[in-house]
C-alpha cells in the first residue's frame, strides 16, 4: 500500500464520495452520514479531486480544501483523502480501476447526488464506471425525479435496486445503482462561494477566481 492512503482491509465495503470540495459543508456531511447508514458502509473516503474537468474555473489550494473538509467531517468513519493527486488520475474511471487494483477485496461503492447523476452520461467512460463498482445515489433538492429522467438512469433501468435493498448495493452483481431519498439540505459550494465566506487566507480573494 502506498505511503499516505488509506487503509481498507479486504471485505470492507467503502464508499467513495469524490468532488472539488470547494468548500466543502455540512451538505457533504449530511449525505455521507447517510450513505454510511443506508448503504451499510463501514467507511465513506471523500476523494478531494485536483481539479473536475467538466469546471472551467479551478478551485482553491487543495491543502485549503482538505483542511476544511476535516473540520467539516470529524469522524472516525470518514477519511478526507488527496489520493487522486498521489495516483496522478484525473478522471472517476481510472482511480477507480487504480483503487481495484490496489485494494483487493474491497468492495467499493461510488457515491454521486442526484445532480451528478442528471450530468453522469457526460462523464469520461462513465459505462466503465458502472462496470467497475456498484453506484449509490443520494437524493439532491430540486432533482427528485432524476432517477427516472437521467439518461444513464434510463440506460441501467434493469441495474436499478429498489431503496429497500440499499444495504445490499455493495455486494450486488455488476451493474448495480440504487437510489434513496432522504432528508435533503440546500447548502451547496457554489452558493458558499458567492456569498464571499470562502476566501483563499493566504492571498486574501476568494478561492475560485
Amino acid at each position: 500500500m502506498k505511503q499516505g492512503f488509506p487503509i481498507a482491509t479486504r471485505g470492507q465495503s467503502i464508499g467513495l464520495l469524490g468532488g472539488s470540495f470547494d468548500p466543502a459543508h455540512a451538505g457533504h456531511a449530511h449525505i455521507t452520514r447517510e450513505a454510511l447508514r443506508r448503504f451499510g458502509l463501514d467507511q465513506v473516503w471523500w476523494l478531494v479531486s485536483p481539479g473536475n474537468p467538466l469546471k472551467t474555473r479551478g478551485p482553491a489550494p487543495m491543502a485549503q480544501r482538505i483542511a476544511r473538509a476535516r473540520r467539516v467531517m470529524p469522524d472516525p468513519k470518514v477519511v478526507v483523502t488527496g489520493l487522486e493527486a498521489g495516483l496522478g488520475t484525473r478522471y472517476t474511471a481510472q482511480t477507480l480501476a487504480r483503487l481495484k487494483a490496489l485494494y483487493p477485496g474491497v468492495r467499493f461503492v461510488w457515491l454521486m447526488g442526484a445532480d451528478n447523476l442528471a450530468q453522469f452520461h457526460r462523464w469520461e467512460d462513465w459505462r466503465s464506471i458502472l462496470a467497475a463498482v456498484p453506484v449509490g445515489v443520494l437524493a439532491r433538492p430540486g432533482h427528485r425525479m432524476v432517477a427516472r429522467q437521467a439518461l444513464a438512469a434510463r440506460i441501467f433501468a434493469r441495474a436499478r435496486l429498489r431503496a429497500a435493498q440499499a444495504r445490499l448495493l455493495a455486494c450486488a452483481d455488476l451493474p448495480a445503482w440504487c437510489f434513496v431519498q432522504m432528508p435533503m439540505s440546500d447548502l451547496s459550494s457554489s452558493a458558499i462561494r458567492a456569498g464571499g465566506d470562502w476566501r483563499d487566507a493566504a492571498e486574501g480573494r476568494r478561492a475560485w477566481t
